[in-house]
């Protein structure tokens, strides 16, 4: 009877510069890749109190009848379901009719409010991107009216736009002689107008700020190249700068959106807390349905629709823009 006996493989010795794998050693290694998420658990937990947490108590109030008779019991509010949604969503009725308009004059002001915010600032940025004798005192003066606190800035233009005593009533009527009468700015159709002027004052230096960054990082080796090429002013612009500027502009345009969708001290210190209905954005509505009529229940389904609504937004935004890239 034979047996046989698997060969015996050699094991190499360790070299001697090699690593001993201890404990310690192993216990150090943890401890290092762990650090960076203890680093970032303070951010989490504040970003859990302060967003995540209110926004899970909205929802939970969504679905509550959470009106002015359960406003010192309020975890004792009747459970409704999708009661409040079927009423925020009824277009027929006054409660989701009046959504749709203010949902309507919210997105002529976004529009328009980030169209010309972005127009000003591009155009300020490419004539502000040339060296000139005064060319860092105007990119100053152009950036005051972003670093200005909102309720000072947003106020000082209420005294502005007054009918009897404003200023820009003074100069259209009295100096210029434009108009007989003088108009109404803060009511009526206008008020819609005066707050897209507003918000465009207040916006479009930040659209400068990040606009004058992404000049900054093109190279001037293309602008030489084109005009060699025979390209004039505008063509450069068109066919170098606008497209150097995509990632920049993407992004730009996104925040813009965000934050004018979701403006609410503009309107609110504009018009006294409580806009006219031409100028009724959908932040208003839902602070009017919130703490006016003391309906928090509808409130807060509105601002879960809010919520829904421009994460939608965003997502087709994101996938168009990306796709228009991978096509690029």
């Amino acid at each position: 009877m034979t047996t046989t006996t698997a060969p015996i493989t050699p094991v190499a010795p360790a070299s001697p510069g090699a690593p001993v794998d201890t404990p310690r050693r192993r216990g150090r290694a943890v401890r290092r890749a762990l650090t960076p998420y203890a680093f970032l658990l303070p951010a989490l937990v504040m970003e859990l109190l302060v967003h995540l947490v209110p926004m899970a108590v909205g929802v939970w109030i969504s679905f509550r009848e959470l009106t002015q008779f359960f406003i010192r019991r309020w975890s004792e509010a009747p459970f409704v379901g999708l009661e409040n949604y079927r009423v925020v969503l009824d277009w027929s009725g006054p409660t989701g009719a009046d959504l749709v308009h203010s949902l309507f004059v919210t997105i002529v002001y976004t529009v328009c409010s980030v169209g010309l915010s972005w127009l000003f600032g591009f155009t300020a940025g490419v004539l502000l991107q040339k060296r000139f004798r005064g060319r860092n005192v105007l990119r100053t003066m152009f950036l005051t009216p972003y670093a200005l606190p909102a309720y000072a800035a947003v106020i000082t233009w209420s005294f502005l736009l007054q009918r009897d005593q404003g200023m820009l009533n003074h100069i259209l009527v009295d100096q210029l002689h434009l108009v007989d009468e003088r108009p109404f700015w803060l009511i009526g159709d206008n008020s819609l107008w005066s707050l897209i002027m507003v918000a465009v004052w207040r916006t479009w230096p930040f659209a400068l700020l990040c606009i004058t960054a992404g000049l900054q990082a093109i190279p001037p080796d293309l602008y030489e190249a084109s005009a060699m090429d025979g390209a004039g002013f505008l063509r450069q612009v068109r066919e170098v700068t606008l497209p150097m500027l995509a990632p920049v502009n993407r992004v730009l345009i996104l925040v813009l959106v965000l934050w004018s969708f979701n403006d609410f001290s503009t309107p609110f210190v504009l018009f006294g807390g409580s806009a006219p209905r031409p100028a009724e954005l959908i932040s208003i509505h839902i602070y009017e349905s919130s703490f006016i009529t003391w309906n928090f229940g509808l409130g807060s389904a509105m601002s879960v629709l809010l919520l829904l609504f421009l994460f939608v937004v965003t997502v087709v935004y994101l996938l168009a823009v990306n796709r228009r890239r991978r096509d690029a």
